[in-house]
């Protein structure tokens, strides 16, 4: 395993190379030694070192608090200061560029080792968690779903870009308001209703009108997964946002189309149950009409036979 390397910065010769000599004897390398504030900012570019110790006081020029401070502008380097002084003043001085310790000369070896292990183990935990809340950032912020975050009173605590967008909002106008405000009037005795089972420990989803900043509406699908500290006390909602106004209009569309096409049905259906009765009728007609011809022309062949017989008997 590679050895950290530590970059002293120290203005008093001695104590420097008293200071190299112990960190290698527990295992560190050491790739510069910096004996001013300017110094210092330039090896910590030219060595990219894993830790830096400070001493604060530093002679002429910046002293360490400063240099620290140039240093985390530039490199993401935990820094320990080193000092003989441990006023108020000072520490509040030093406080303002976030060290991962301080050691009070003069220290024991082990002091040394457990203040680096412990800041390099803290730098890189918190490198871990800083990684993982820009990863998390980007899906929020990339995502195709708006995302809107509320406190047990329901005022908003987070919204991502994309919810800005649907709503036409700036984050500054939203925040620390109640989502209610955003619903339509007829809308929100039902999300009332909602969150009351949501903060029994249910998901919900719905969906609901929500009125952007122009006035106009868009039907939104919504999903909330409701958020508890420690002791199972809830602390708010976790909400996903999608746009389903196109979709809705669809079905409105379709709905109206259905509805005219089963009046066309019914409409349709009538004039034939009325074409049919009179196809009926007409077929009385002609069944009664074609009887009636068969009486008559059976009458006509009576009576042609009947006059027949009387010429043949004169």
């Amino acid at each position: 395993m590679t050895s950290l390397k530590i970059l002293v910065v120290e203005d008093e010769a001695i104590v420097a190379l008293d200071i190299k000599n112990r960190l290698e004897h527990l295992g560190y390398t050491i790739p510069a030694i910096a004996s001013s504030g300017e110094e210092a900012i330039k090896k910590a570019d030219e060595t990219c070192p894993d830790l830096i110790l400070m001493d604060i006081m530093l002679g002429e020029g910046m002293d360490g608090i400063e240099a620290a401070g140039h240093i985390h502008k530039r490199i993401d380097i935990p820094i320990i200061f080193l000092t003989a002084y441990a006023d108020d003043e000072t520490l509040s001085r030093a406080k303002i560029t976030k060290p991962f310790g301080y050691i009070l000369k003069p220290f024991e070896e082990r002091e040394l080792r457990s203040v680096i292990e412990i800041a390099i183990y803290n730098h890189n935990l918190e490198k871990e968690l800083k990684d993982m809340r820009e990863k998390y950032r980007c899906i929020v912020e990339t995502t195709n779903e708006g995302i809107w975050m509320i406190d047990q009173e329901r005022k908003t605590t987070f919204v991502n870009q994309h919810l800005l967008d649907m709503l036409g909002y700036t984050a500054n106008e939203i925040m620390g308001r109640k989502m209610d405000e955003f619903l339509v009037a007829r809308e929100r005795d039902q999300h009332q209703n909602e969150m009351q089972k949501h903060q029994n420990e249910k998901a919900i989803n719905y969906e609901g009108l929500i009125r952007r900043k122009d006035n106009r509406t868009i039907w939104c699908s919504i999903s909330a997964t409701p958020l508890f500290d420690d002791n199972d006390q809830f602390t708010g909602s976790f909400g996903m946002f999608t746009d389903i106004t196109e979709r809705k209009r669809a079905e409105e569309e379709l709905s109206k189309h259905k509805n005219h096409l089963e009046e066309r049905v019914k409409e349709r259906t009538a004039e034939l149950e009325m074409a049919n009765a009179e196809l009926q009728r007409l077929n009385k007609l002609f069944v009664g009409r074609e009887l009636r011809m068969i009486e008559l022309k059976k009458i006509i062949a009576d009576l042609e036979k009947e006059n027949s017989d009387m010429k043949k008997q004169k």
